[in-house]
């Protein structure tokens, strides 16, 4: 029997799961007994809210941190269950994508494991498909940094990259930083260039709406405060 790996998204905010989820999805996560996870508590959540085959309490969840070695991964992946599945997790979305669960897909292909990829919600995907932004060309950076000066070059290092290549530039910021970073864009790039907030993707709150700089200044701005946020523009 060979070991599978499967990747399966978990939702990007409280939302329905019939809404982020396909149902095929959901029934294979509801039978496997062996997960590799950021956060056992947010799987465990997860794992409750799609619900299980066997009693969650005795479905093993194996934390991946940044201490942990391939060598652990690679025995957690020799491992699976009982019908030869092992499932990833994120604490958000698609798990490997931006997510250091690409470092375990890495090892389970050098062990010649199947890796089965499932689909559901990538805030990356889904903000470039809403911004009207370039989505052939595009770069997601993670964090800018904290240091208000250092985050200003760096938001103006990334705006002449978007506007030599003609590529969307995306990024996040902690929730609570959100307003802060907000203004630093308004007050960093360029009047013509197009910024797309995507807020709160898949939940009830979610908003999504593409300005010009010069266009979002002219009007309030939008309530980001402890929301999770993908803020991508293009130069």
């Amino acid at each position: 029997m060979m070991t599978q790996l499967h990747l399966i998204p978990v939702s990007l905010g409280e939302s329905p799961t019939n809404k982020w989820l396909p149902q095929e999805a959901q029934a294979m996560a509801s039978k496997i007994n062996v997960y590799i996870a950021e956060n056992a508590k947010t799987a465990r959540a997860f794992l409750k809210l799609i619900g299980t085959v066997k009693p969650i309490q005795e479905i093993t969840i194996h934390t991946l941190s940044n201490k942990t070695t391939p060598q652990e991964m690679r025995e957690w992946l020799k491992a699976p269950d009982s019908e030869g599945n092992i499932g990833l997790v994120s604490e958000a979305g698609c798990p490997a994508v931006a997510d250091p669960g690409a470092l375990v897909v890495y090892e389970a292909h050098k062990l010649n494991i199947q890796v089965i990829p499932w689909i559901g919600p990538s805030s990356i995907l889904l903000g470039v498909m809403a911004s009207g932004l370039d989505g052939q060309r595009f770069a997601f950076h993670g964090y800018a940094p904290v240091q208000t000066q250092e985050r200003a070059k760096q938001l103006q290092q990334w705006e002449n990259t978007s506007a030599k290549l003609k590529q969307t530039q995306l990024f996040i910021e902690t929730p609570y930083r959100n307003m802060a970073m907000f203004q630093t864009l308004l007050d960093t790039l360029k009047p013509s260039t197009r910024l797309c907030i995507a807020r709160a993707l898949t939940t009830e709150q979610e908003w999504i709406k593409t300005h010009t700089i010069a266009e979002w200044k002219k009007q309030p701005p939008p309530d980001l405060d402890k929301q999770a946020t993908l803020f991508l523009f293009l130069a």
